[in-house]
């Protein structure tokens, strides 16, 4: 009987590595009729945990510097609703990377790709037209939270609202007759409600 439920197992865990490996092997591969037939399959196997791209091996250095602001509200009963300064959440990891010999990932990564993917899923405009962009938009909202709250004494938030500031950095050895990046361009984000975890 042990014999025959550890068959089973062993039978069970090559299946869903076999799976795994071409569900993965489908999404990175160029399109093909049977990637293009599978492919809502696909995507909801890869996606959210599994996402793959070759980052990893041709980094694409940014282009632009970015600065991720925050600022909370918070209600009171019958009162007025509190608004915070502006938080400068990108400081916070940037001083968290410098001068350290071996940053983690999350501090140097972690809030710009949460923003980069968010920009990806929702454009220009701040509204969540998929599954995903309401995913993306989710985390975007709780790792700012939870940088919001690891370095202010906030006790509860109510709402937040993210501030983004983008500016190109210049071409190295431009020549004299290029013009310097302008000012730094804004994106101000709508209020979203902080939901209790």
């Amino acid at each position: 009987m042990l014999a025959v439920a550890l068959r089973t197992a062993v039978v069970l865990s090559l299946l869903t590595t076999a799976t795994h490996v071409l569900m993965l092997f489908l999404h990175v591969a160029p399109a093909n009729s049977v990637s293009n037939r599978f492919g809502p399959q696909i995507n909801a196997w890869v996606y959210p945990l599994f996402e793959q791209n070759w980052r990893l091996f041709a980094p694409e250095p940014d282009s632009v510097n970015r600065r991720i602001l925050a600022r909370t509200a918070q209600t009171t009963p019958g009162g007025p609703v509190r608004v915070s300064a502006w938080s400068d959440l990108s400081a916070v990891d940037h001083s968290a990377v410098r001068h350290n010999a071996f940053p983690s990932h999350t501090a140097q990564n972690l809030l710009r790709r949460a923003w980069t993917s968010y920009v990806e899923t929702h454009g220009g405009n701040d509204g969540a037209d998929s599954e995903r962009a309401v995913m993306m938009q989710t985390y975007l909202r709780n790792i700012a939270v939870d940088r919001v709250k690891a370095h202010t004494e906030a006790n509860t938030i109510d709402f937040i609202q993210l501030r983004v500031l983008t500016k190109p950095i210049a071409a190295p050895g431009a020549a004299a007759g290029h013009r310097p990046p302008g000012p730094p361009d804004e994106r101000l984000l709508p209020w979203w409600k902080v939901t209790s975890p």
